[in-house]
């Protein structure tokens, strides 16, 4: 089953259904709620150009949170700060369509990568991320609390693997 998502930028009003979701699927790493505040702090609504983070939210045509995306953009990297699809709304490719809009959110801003860490011991987002051009680059070894490495991977940015543009990714897909 394919499901419509709404695709819109992340604002204070999305923290708290972010936050349960964010629990839900990273029970062991989770932000606290003053990190999603603290990375708000630093957006807008993509028209300022020292803005270095820019979040998303994506919801089903019902409303209700399908997941979420955050990256931070320091000239000449970007970084996935975060990742997240709820597991009702896994498999229909909303995590290649939040990460396609990141990639080109730090295309459009000038970035020549897009970094992210990922535990060792999550093979699911590994596979999107490979899917989607990152390379295994280094390993930090027992980054997380509980003591698990984190794979840091790369994409570079060229004009050879250009998507779309990122107001074209966050149009509602079926």
């Amino acid at each position: 089953m394919t499901s419509t998502f709404i695709v819109s930028p992340m604002t204070a009003l999305d923290i708290a259904e972010v936050l349960a979701l964010e629990n839900r699927l990273f029970p062991q790493d989770a932000w606290p709620e003053s990190f999603f505040y603290d990375e708000l702090a630093h957006t807008s609504a993509g028209d300022d150009p020292e803005a270095t983070r820019r979040y998303w939210v994506a919801r089903t045509a019902a409303g209700e949170l399908a997941g979420y995306v955050g990256m931070m953009c320091v000239l000449p990297h970007a970084d996935v700060q975060t990742l997240a699809v709820a597991p009702e709304a896994q498999g229909q490719g909303l995590g290649t369509r939040l990460l396609n809009l990141l990639i080109a959110a730090a295309r459009e801003q000038g970035a020549e990568q897009v970094l992210l860490e990922v535990r060792a011991d999550n093979p699911g987002a590994q596979a999107l991320y490979l899917r989607e051009g990152f390379h295994p680059i280094h390993t930090r070894a027992r980054y997380y609390p509980d003591g698990q490495d984190a794979l840091i991977m790369q994409k570079p940015l060229t004009d050879l693997d250009a998507p779309s543009s990122a107001a074209d990714l966050r149009s509602p897909q079926s």
